[in-house]
């Protein structure tokens, strides 16, 4: 049974997110994008429809609130009456600082963003993946690299993507039954508007300032679409895309 497949992208009017959901429109996706800033997503749907040929549906939602997130779904319920790709991809930083400066008000914004909203949004996908006929569907997480490894003054932003880590082998795990798959992938310096500091240096691990080399956001976008390509059966737990030349692999 042939049926054109529904991907939502989460934080998909800009950066990597929109990178993501604009190779999923050439691969022949109707792509949803969710972000909080509307104007920002209606302009990027509209862009990328007309670049891609495809379908896209701009929903302003904000993931760590959960009455948002079950609109979001329902909306998707309406339009498609099912989902077969969700790219968990919105997220936030705050300006790095030691963690004994770290306001509670940022930590818990950061967490709903990054965490929370990664777990509401697999809940209400998990819940029409299991529902849907044919049943099922792959469920991609946007670890970053700090899901392994932090940069220094990064407490938040690291729990977070250490945290997604668990949620991702744990949505593998309890996704089997139900020809759910849930993978993760692990981003290193993709050039978005987040990266341009980098060109004028940032932090290293020793406590030196050095410019890193960032890559082009499309090969993050290029792997997505890979895990999302394929079958069920199969899938990709981890994978991690990173610029060649940044300071990941080494010390500092």
């Amino acid at each position: 049974m042939e049926w054109t497949k529904i991907a939502l992208v989460t934080g998909g009017g800009t950066g990597v997110g929109k990178a993501i959901a604009k190779a999923l429109g050439v691969a022949g996706y109707k792509v949803v994008i969710s972000g909080r800033r509307k104007e920002v997503l209606e302009s990027a749907a509209s862009e990328l429809e007309a670049a891609t040929g495809s379908e896209y549906l701009a929903v302003p939602a904000d993931v760590g609130d959960a009455a948002s997130v079950r609109r979001l779904f329902d909306t998707i319920a309406e339009k498609y009456g099912r989902i077969d790709l969700l790219v968990n991809n919105a997220g936030m930083n705050v300006p790095n600082v030691p963690i004994e400066e770290l306001e509670v008000e940022h930590w818990h914004a950061i967490v709903a963003a990054n965490l929370t909203g990664a777990f509401l949004c697999t809940q209400q996908a998990v819940r029409m993946m299991k529902s849907q006929t044919p049943r099922g569907g792959r469920i991609i997480n946007n670890g970053s690299i700090s899901a392994t490894t932090p940069r220094p003054h990064t407490a938040p932003y690291t729990a977070t993507k250490h945290a997604i880590t668990g949620l991702t082998k744990s949505t593998a795990l309890d996704g089997r039954d139900f020809d759910i798959a849930c993978g993760q992938i692990d981003i290193g310096n993709a050039a978005t508007d987040m990266t341009k500091k980098m060109q004028a240096g940032v932090m290293q691990a020793n406590g030196e300032v050095a410019i890193e080399a960032t890559m082009d956001a499309t090969h993050v976008a290029d792997a997505v679409v890979y895990m999302a390509s394929l079958p069920l059966s199969a899938n990709v737990l981890t994978m991690t895309v990173m610029a060649t030349k940044m300071p990941f692999v080494g010390r500092g």
